[in-house]
Order: structure tokens, then sequence, then C-alpha cells
């Protein structure tokens, strides 16, 4: 047994690799890092996928012998950078961009480095500390009392499935009880918050769409009215549901009127705010921030207005009790750490045990650049969302959605003798051909709608310009192809 240990303690020692190897290996990344941000103005934001050759890389494959890191870095460059959707760059205007600051992959890479366990305090007393301190600073900025707790997640739709569960138990529903709850929400909500709904288990509570305003926002009188008629027709109504920029239009429900109803009545009032939380930190949106405070739940994300990287959101409760109340477990193996837990710890008040130092990728980039960039840029992609809003109007045939109330913008081009919702779907292709603009669409009340979302901190007034003379350039292609009579939904 002892010769066979020794013999495998050979081959698995090149699993911890010596300085000369870790340099070489650190000087191929770092080269590969920098060529891609060096580069990263001339690189299209969208890379149309090659259709010809649709099949699996033989380069994914993992293989008994080891491959070498110069060879791996020119599949990644082939395979995935050069393919799809580019994150990263300043014309990556679809969906709802989020960023990927620099220091911030340092942070993952010290986070990565020493490993640390950030679920319990007991391990990792430090990271968790931090952690909580982040949490902290959130829930100052929104204005939640002391008592408040949360967690970094994954993203918006683990936080919207906590902010959901923890408002079940808090309510006190039962199984017995799901067929006659009320969830209060709109068409413009976040498909995850259905998605939450069927995990936690409330598949069977009555859904009530509350009808829009023409901004797309929730309307706090026919709430009030449809939770009065539950009522009295023996439902629970427990839970509300409103947007603080929506991700389909960037709209912010009337945040404080539906608190106050939510208090009235008593339900609880969960906040997606993940798009729109970190815009708080500029003064001249503070009125659409009015009432934040008086909810029960807030789900935000740094990867989105924080500019960080993919995989990094949070939730926030206004009440811890009713957090640990849902997820603290004892486990007899982890005795060891219940009496010393002088902080919360992460994996107590969310579904993770196991928990990757997020906080490391936040805390670095706030630190090394401080608040005031954060604040600029944000208000400056707000001004290029409206400065989009007016130019595209002052082009031929084009009509804009409502005003930005954040940072997204709707339009469409209205042609004279051909299908809208058909002629707009060809401009969006033919600008994602381009590749230079990644942008999206959305249909509302069956009009197809194309979206500029602009919420890259790359992003700036050149990168909108360069959109608006595109959309130009691709629309009198399109009019000269399509001076054919449109009838009966074909060219003739």
């Amino acid at each position: 047994m002892i010769d066979r240990i020794k013999t495998l303690e050979i081959t698995s020692r090149q699993l911890d690799p010596g300085s000369i190897q870790k340099e070489e290996w650190d000087a191929q990344v770092f080269k590969y890092a920098h060529t891609f941000l060096n580069n990263i103005e001339e690189e299209k934001a969208y890379h149309q996928p090659d259709s010809t050759n649709s099949g699996m890389p033989e380069e994914f494959d993992v293989q008994e012998e080891a491959s070498g890191l110069p060879e791996l870095l020119e599949t990644i460059t082939t395979h995935i950078d050069n393919t799809g959707i580019n994150p990263a760059s300043a014309g990556h205007m679809g969906y709802i961009p989020g960023g990927g600051l620099y220091p911030s992959a340092l942070g993952d890479y010290i986070a990565a480095v020493s490993n640390r366990y950030a679920g319990v305090f007991f391990a990792a007393p430090g990271a968790v500390k931090l952690e909580n301190r982040l949490l902290k600073w959130m829930s100052d900025l929104i204005g939640f009392p002391a008592s408040a707790a949360g967690n970094l997640t994954s993203g918006g739709s683990i936080a919207n499935l906590i902010g959901l569960v923890t408002a079940r138990e808090a309510k006190g529903l039962k199984a017995r009880d799901f067929e006659r709850a009320v969830i209060y929400l709109s068409e413009q909500a976040h498909h995850s918050l259905q998605k939450a709904i069927r995990i936690a288990g409330l598949n069977e509570a009555t859904l009530r769409y509350i009808p829009l305003d023409d901004k797309l926002r929730l309307i706090p009188e026919r709430l009030q009215a449809q939770i009065e008629q539950d009522q009295q027709n023996g439902l629970i109504p427990f839970f509300i549901n409103s947007s603080l920029g929506t991700t389909n239009t960037g709209a912010i429900d009337p945040i404080d009127d539906i608190a106050e109803i939510a208090i009235k009545f008593k339900l609880w009032h969960h906040i997606d705010a993940a798009y729109g939380g970190f815009f708080k930190l500029v003064p001249s949106l503070s009125e659409k921030f009015k009432g934040v405070e008086k909810a029960d739940s807030i789900t935000l994300d740094p990867h989105k207005s924080l500019f960080l990287p993919f995989g990094t959101g949070a939730i926030l409760v206004k009440d811890k009790k009713f957090l640990l109340a849902v997820h603290h477990y004892l486990a007899d193996y982890m005795q060891d750490t219940h009496a010393s837990n002088q902080e919360l710890s992460p994996a107590d008040i969310s579904p993770e045990l196991t928990k990757h130092f997020r906080g490391m990728r936040l805390w670095l980039p706030l630190k090394l650049f401080g608040l005031k960039p954060f604040r600029a840029a944000l208000e400056e992609k707000l001004l290029l969302a409206n400065y989009f809003h007016q130019e595209i109007q002052k082009i031929p045939n084009f009509e804009a959605g409502p005003e930005p109330q954040l940072s997204v913008a709707t339009f469409r081009y209205v042609p004279e003798n051909s299908d809208p919702n058909t002629w707009n779907a060809e401009l969006l292709e033919a600008l994602r051909k381009d590749g230079r603009i990644f942008l999206s669409s959305t249909s509302i009340n069956g009009v197809f709608w194309i979206r500029v979302a602009i919420l890259i901190y790359r992003t700036h007034l050149k990168d909108i310009q360069l959109l608006l003379k595109l959309i130009q350039n691709e629309t009198g292609k399109l009019e000269s192809r399509n001076k054919q009579v449109y009838k009966g939904n074909k060219f003739q």
C-alpha cells in the first residue's frame, strides 16, 4: 500500500505546479487577457454562429493526457470568443447587459487562489465580515433598518426565489392554503418570478396580472381594487411584486403607492430591482426610489448596474428573522462552527452551503475606484438612452416607445407598404449581421419593438452615434430592397 501511495503521489503532485510553471501560465493567460481587452474596441459585439460547423468542437473533449496552455487559449479564442454575443463590448446593447470590470477579474483570481469558503463565519471570518459589510452598504443605500440582512447570490433569479420563499413562510402559508393564495404582479415582471413560483410549490396559487398605464407601470388603484375583491371572495392575498426597472423596457412601478397598499392590507412587498437598484446612486433619480425602504425584500444585481461579471446578485430582507426561519439548519458534522458565529453566516440565510467568495469581485473595484465613477457612469447611461430616444425620432418613419425611465429605449420603423413587425425583424437581423452593435427585441401587445439597452460601462456617445448611423444605413438598404408593393402578406 505504501508503495502504491508513493507512486500515486508522484502523479498527483502535478496538480500543485511549481513557481516556474505558474509564472509561465500567468504570463500566457495575462497576454491572452490583455490582447482581448486591448482589441475590444475593434471587435464586433456579435459574431454570427457558423451554421456550417454546428457540432461540438473536438478541442472541448476532456482527455487522459495533458494539453498545452497556448493551444487551449487558442481554442478559447476561436470557439468561445469569436461566436455569439461579446458581452464585454461597448456595442452590446441587447437584453440587460452586464459589465465585467477588470478589478473584478482580479478579485475572482484572489478568491480562487485562496479558495476561501465564505459559507460560514467559522471557516472564513474575514470573508463573511466583508460580504456582510457589502450587504450592509446596500441596505443603507436602499434605506433598510439595522434588522435587515441579505445574501450575495448568483443573480436575480435566485434572489427572487429567496424573496418569495421567505414571504411564503413569513405569512404562515401552509400547503392547504396554496389554492387560495394570491400573488400580484404585472405582465412586465421578470420571468424568473414565475419560475420561482413553480419551484416554491405555489403553482396552485392565483396570479393576478395588474393592468399597466401607458408607460407600462403597474396601476396602484387597480391593485388595491383587486386585493379588496379577492379578500371579499375568501382568498388569501399575500405577495406583491413590483419592478424598479423592468427588463423589457426599464419601467419603474409607482413603488411608494404600492408599498402603502402592501402595508394597509398586510401583504409582503417584494421589489425586483435587479436592473434598476443601483441607479439609487444617481441623485436625480431619488424621487423614483421613494418608498423602497418600506418594502419587505428587494432584489439587486451588481452584475447589471454595478458593471460586475455575471453571477453576482443580491437579496435584502428587512427583517433577518424571516430569512433565518426559512434557511437556518444545524448539522451534526458542523457542530464546531456553531459556537463561534459572531456574524450572520451566508449558509444560514440562503439555500447555499458551499459558497464561492463572491464578495471579493464586488469589494475590490468599489475600493479601487470609489463610488464617484460608478455614479458618473450610471448617469451617463441614463442620458445616452434619452439622447437615443430623441435622435431616433428625427429619422423619417421611425417612432420611439415611452421616454426611458432608466437606460432602455425602444423603437421601430413604420413602413408605408409593409408589415411593420416583419420589417423591424429584418432590420434587427441586418444590424446583427453587421455585428458592430448587438440589439434585442420584444413584443408589447403584439407589436414588435427593437430594444436598446445601454448599460455597458464602455458604452459612450460615439457608440450611440454609430448605432444611429447603422440604423439609417441598414434602413436605406431595406427600403431599396422592399420597394415592391406589399400585398397579402407577401411581396409581389
